[in-house]
């Protein structure tokens, strides 16, 4: 901010008592000289104006982004197509026998655990000192028959129910053995019909009567 201000001086000679002898008028410019407060006001005009470029330029360049990032990229990052449906199916050796083993099958003995067995629990006998002088062969049997009439102990006996042909039906049991119908109660004449090739049949099964003709 700068202003300029014409002053008209008037220049006039005198002599020695204060006469004016000539006066000739003349124009001088003068330069008006700015202000300290002047300057800082001018200086922080200019910051603000910075300040308020710099913040326009960073939001411009800042962009927002979306909640929910779907692009074709990240679709095909994801998303894998497997192509084995059915693999492994003609490889039938590839695998560990040992795995697929069960330890409880391999000894005999595969204890049942929805049967609790049904033993009146009591209390183990203690293992006793042997003497010095026992037989080592008494002394083992000993502990066998111990282990073996000791309830408590496992292998656990699982009970196995079976379904009998013929339990529970009004007819009673299938089995031939218990029919209550006999050879001579059957009527084998009509073998004779059947020709040459069952005369055996027809011999063994024919009645008594037919039998003492034919002898």
């Amino acid at each position: 901010m700068s202003s300029t201000n014409t002053l008209t001086i008037k220049v006039c000679g005198c002599d020695s008592q204060g006469s004016m002898l000539s006066c000739n008028a003349e124009a001088y410019i003068l330069n008006a000289g700015l202000s300290t407060g002047a300057l800082i006001a001018i200086l922080a005009c200019i910051v603000i104006l910075l300040v308020i470029v710099v913040l326009f330029v960073t939001l411009k360049r800042q962009k927002k982004e979306p909640l929910i990032v779907f692009e074709e990229e990240d679709v095909r990052e994801n998303i894998i197509t497997y192509d084995d449906e059915g693999g492994g199916e003609e490889d039938t050796e590839a695998f560990d026998i040992a795995t697929l083993q069960n330890p409880d099958g391999i000894n005999g003995f595969i204890p049942r655990k929805d049967i609790k067995p049904e033993y009146q629990y009591m209390p183990r006998p203690g293992l006793r000192p042997a003497p010095n002088s026992v037989d080592v062969d008494d002394f083992i049997n000993t502990r066998i028959q111990e282990a073996d009439n000791d309830p408590t102990a496992p292998p656990y006996d699982s009970i196995q129910i079976y379904g009998y042909e013929g339990r529970g039906s009004v007819a009673g049991s299938l089995s031939s053995l218990e029919s209550a119908t006999t050879d001579s109660d059957l009527d084998y004449d009509y073998l004779q019909n059947w020709g040459p090739r069952f005369k055996k049949l027809a011999d063994l099964y024919g009645s008594k009567d037919t039998f003492d003709d034919d002898s």
